[in-house]
C-alpha cells in the first residue's frame, strides 16, 4: 500500500485512555509546564516539567519537602490501582436479543461482565451524562468478595471466569474466609471502579454507597481523594433492622451507612421530601382564613440582636424570652398583624405567634441524615419484595426499593428524564425502584445495571430454581417488575375503555424494557507486533490477518455495538436503517453517525453518504477490497465537502 496517498482515519478500537484526557485538560490550563525530553530509546516525548507546575500553583518546596510526608490513605499495591485505570481495554459489549425485554425501543441497560471493565467501555460513551449512581459492594467481613487476581488480565480472567474462554484456572475470588478481612484488598478492588465512576457523572452528578462499619472508615478517606473532601455531603444512617438481637456480643446492629458525594457540590442541588400526612397534619385553618392552613410558630429566634419588646394594638406586649432575640422588626410584626398572620390563641390573650402557611413554604422537607425503616424499609421489606415477585430465598441481603427511591427522589431533575447507574447491581433493586418511579409520575428515567455472572452455589435455592448466576437472578427480577407493571397498565386500560364517554383515561408512554449486553472480547483481532526479525512468512501471515481482522464468529450486531462504544454513543441511541446507492446505512441519533457494513464499499455509496452530511462516517476497511484508489477517492471526497467549514462541522471518515 503507498503511503503518499491520503487514506482514511482508522478507527481507535480501544476504550478512552484516561491518563491522555487528563494530560489533555492539565495542558489547557498550564501550558507552559509541557517541555519535550528524550527517553530511554533516545525518541523525543512530551513530559511535565513539576517544579514549573508547583510554580504556577504557587506551591514552593519547604523544609519538610525532603521528607516526602503526605496526608492521606496509603495500603499495599496502590500504585498498581493507578496503573490499572489508565490501560484501556479492548473489550466489548455484545447484544443479547433473547434475554432483553423490548430491545430495539427500551433506553435501560443490563450490561452482564466484571464491572471494572464495563466501567472502563463506557469512559466514551457515558461521559459525563449519569446524575445519580448508587453502588451496595461487597462489605469487607471477611468473606470472599470477587475481583481480578491479576490486573493485566482483568478479561481474560473475567471470559475464563464466565466461562467463554478456556482457562489456565485463573480465579477471580480473593479475600478467601482463611484470609480474614484484609483492608488492602478491598481497597484495592473499590480504588479503580470510584474513580472511573466519578468520569461518569454529570457536573451535578451524584454518588450514594452503602457501607457498614468495617470499612466506612477507609471508604470516607477514599472518597475524599477521589471525589474531593469538599464534595462530601452526608453520611446518612439508616435504620436497616427493626428487630434487637439480644444475642449479639455487644451492640445490635441495627444500622447501615450511606455515603454521600457530589461530582461537584457547588452545582449539585438536593431535592426536598414530599411532606408526609403526619407533618401536613400540623398545618390547619381553625379561623377560616383566605391564605388557607397555617400553623403557629415562635416570633422569636435563638440569634440577633434586637431585644425591645413590641406592643401589639390588642394591648398584648410581647417580650422575647431570656437569651432569644425577635425574629422580626417592626415594621414586619405590624404588616403581619394587619394581614391578620398573628394568632393569640382561641381566647385572643396567649403569647403571640406568628401564622407560617402552607403556601409559603417550601413543596417539600429538608431530608435528614437520619433514615428510619418506616420511612425507607428495612431488610426484610426487601425480602418480602422478592417473595412477591416469586423470587424469595434466592438472594442474601437485598436492598428495599424504597430505600433506593429515596436516593433517586433526592439527586433527580425536574424533567424526570436522567440515567441512574448500579455497578454492583445484584437483585437489581435500583431498576425495580426507577421504573416504579417512572410508574407513579409517568418519567422518563433510564437505568444501567451492571452485574458480575458470579456463580449461585450449587447448594443454593437460586441454583435448585434453575438460576445459574446472580446475573439472572438480577435479569429475572427486572422482567416480573415490567411484567407486573405492565398487566397494571393493561387493567387500568380495561377500565378506562368501559368508562363513560370522557372518563376515560390516557395512559402515557413507558419504557417498559431493557437491554441486554454482556462483555466479551473485541469483535476485531488487534495488529501482531512483530519481532525485528519476523520471517517474511510471519509477516505476510500477519498482513493476511490484519487484511481481515473481523472475527467470524461475530454477526453485524455485535460489530455495530462495538462501533457504537468505541464511537462515544450509547448504546441505546436511537439506529434506523437506510439505504444509500443501493447499500444497507445504519444512521445513529437521527443521522449524525453513518454506519455501513456491507462488504463492498462504491463510489456512488460514498458521494451518497458525503450527501447526506453526517458528523461521523464509518465502514469495514475490508469493503475496499484492497482497492486504494476507491479509497483515496473516498477521502478527497470528504475532504472537498469540508473545505471552508470549521474542525465541529466537518464529516469525520473512519474505517476500521
Amino acid at each position: 500500500m503507498s503511503t503518499d496517498k491520503p487514506m482514511p482515519e482508522e478507527m481507535d478500537l480501544q476504550s478512552m485512555d484516561i491518563s491522555a484526557e487528563n494530560r489533555a485538560k492539565l495542558k489547557a490550563l498550564f501550558p507552559s509546564v509541557f517541555t519535550e525530553t528524550v527517553n530511554d530509546k533516545g525518541e523525543l516525548v512530551e513530559s511535565i516539567d513539576f517544579e514549573k507546575l508547583k510554580a504556577e500553583l504557587g506551591t514552593f518546596s519547604d523544609l519538610f519537602e525532603s521528607r516526602r510526608e503526605r496526608f492521606g490513605l496509603e495500603w499495599p499495591g496502590k500504585k498498581d490501582c493507578m496503573k490499572l485505570i489508565q490501560e484501556p481495554t479492548k473489550a466489548t459489549l455484545k447484544p443479547c436479543r433473547d434475554e432483553s425485554v423490548n430491545f430495539d425501543g427500551t433506553e435501560n441497560l443490563f450490561i452482564e461482565g466484571d464491572n471494572l471493565e464495563v466501567l472502563r467501555l463506557l469512559q466514551k460513551s457515558y461521559y459525563g451524562k449519569i446524575k445519580m449512581i448508587y453502588i451496595d459492594p461487597p462489605y469487607n467481613t471477611g468473606k470472599e468478595f470477587i475481583y481480578p487476581d491479576k490486573y493485566s488480565e482483568s478479561l481474560e480472567t473475567y471470559l475464563e471466569y464466565a466461562g467463554l474462554a478456556d482457562g489456565e484456572g485463573r480465579k477471580l475470588s480473593t479475600n478467601t474466609p482463611n484470609e480474614g478481612r484484609f483492608h488492602s484488598k478491598w481497597l484495592n478492588m473499590m480504588w479503580p471502579r470510584l474513580y472511573l465512576a466519578r468520569n461518569l457523572l454529570r457536573d451535578d452528578g451524584v454518588i450514594f454507597i452503602s457501607i457498614d462499619d468495617n470499612e466506612v472508615a477507609n471508604l470516607r478517606k477514599l472518597c475524599d481523594e477521589i471525589y474531593g473532601e469538599d464534595n462530601f455531603v452526608a453520611n446518612i444512617i439508616w435504620q436497616k433492622k427493626y428487630t434487637r438481637a439480644n444475642d449479639a456480643k455487644w451492640f445490635s446492629d441495627n444500622h447501615d451507612h450511606i455515603l454521600c458525594y457530589a461530582r461537584n457540590k457547588e452545582l449539585f442541588r438536593i431535592n426536598q421530601l414530599p411532606r408526609n400526612e403526619e407533618q401536613l397534619s400540623a398545618y390547619k385553618n381553625p379561623d377560616n382564613h383566605s391564605k388557607g392552613p397555617w400553623k403557629a410558630t415562635p416570633l422569636h429566634a435563638k440569634s440577633g440582636t434586637n431585644t425591645k419588646p413590641y406592643t401589639f394594638k390588642n394591648g398584648i406586649t410581647w417580650t422575647p424570652p431570656a437569651g432569644t432575640f425577635r425574629r422580626f422588626n417592626d415594621e414586619s410584626m405590624q404588616r403581619m398583624e394587619e394581614n391578620d398572620e398573628i394568632w393569640f390563641g382561641d381566647d385572643g390573650k396567649q403569647t403571640p405567634q406568628r401564622k407560617s402557611f402552607l403556601c409559603d413554604v417550601k413543596d417539600g422537607v429538608t431530608p435528614l441524615t437520619l433514615w428510619p425503616y418506616d420511612e425507607v424499609g428495612h431488610n426484610h421489606e426487601a425480602n418480602t419484595e422478592l417473595k412477591t415477585l416469586e423470587l424469595s430465598g434466592l438472594f442474601n441481603n437485598p436492598k428495599p426499593s424504597r430505600l433506593i427511591k429515596r436516593m433517586c427522589v433526592l439527586s433527580d431533575t425536574p424533567e424526570k428524564d436522567t440515567i441512574f447507574l448500579d455497578f454492583f447491581a445484584g437483585s437489581c433493586t435500583t431498576a425495580h425502584a426507577v421504573l416504579d418511579l417512572n410508574k407513579e409520575d409517568s418519567g422518563k428515567r433510564k437505568f444501567i445495571m451492571v452485574q458480575l455472572p458470579e456463580p449461585c452455589d450449587e447448594k443454593s435455592e437460586a441454583f435448585k430454581a434453575g438460576y445459574r448466576t446472580i446475573a439472572d437472578i438480577g435479569k429475572e427480577r427486572i422482567r416480573r417488575v415490567i411484567k407486573n407493571i405492565a398487566e397494571e397498565r393493561a387493567a387500568k386500560a380495561n377500565e378506562s375503555a368501559n368508562a363513560l364517554p370522557g372518563m376515560a383515561e390516557e395512559m402515557p408512554e413507558l419504557d417498559l424494557g431493557f437491554k441486554v449486553l454482556k462483555l466479551d472480547r473485541s469483535n476485531f483481532k488487534p495488529w501482531e507486533n512483530l519481532d525485528a526479525n519476523a520471517s517474511e512468512e510471519e509477516i505476510a501471515k500477519a498482513i493476511q490477518q490484519h487484511l481481515f481482522h473481523i472475527d467470524p464468529k461475530s454477526s453485524q450486531e455485535d460489530i455495530l455495538y462495538e462501533i457504537l462504544l468505541k464511537a462515544g454513543f450509547i448504546p441505546t441511541e436511537k439506529i434506523e436503517k437506510l439505504e444509500l446507492a443501493g447499500k444497507t446505512v445504519l444512521s445513529i441519533a437521527d443521522g449524525a453517525l453513518l454506519i455501513c457494513l456491507e462488504d463492498e464499499i462504491t463510489r456512488e455509496l460514498i458521494d451518497a453518504v458525503a450527501e447526506a452530511e453526517p458528523m461521523q462516517f464509518i465502514c469495514l476497511d475490508q469493503g475496499f477490497k484492497g482497492n486504494d484508489q476507491l479509497k483515496t477517492n473516498a477521502v478527497q471526497t470528504f475532504a472537498a465537502r469540508n473545505q471552508g467549514r470549521d474542525k465541529a462541522g466537518q464529516i469525520v471518515f473512519r474505517t476500521v
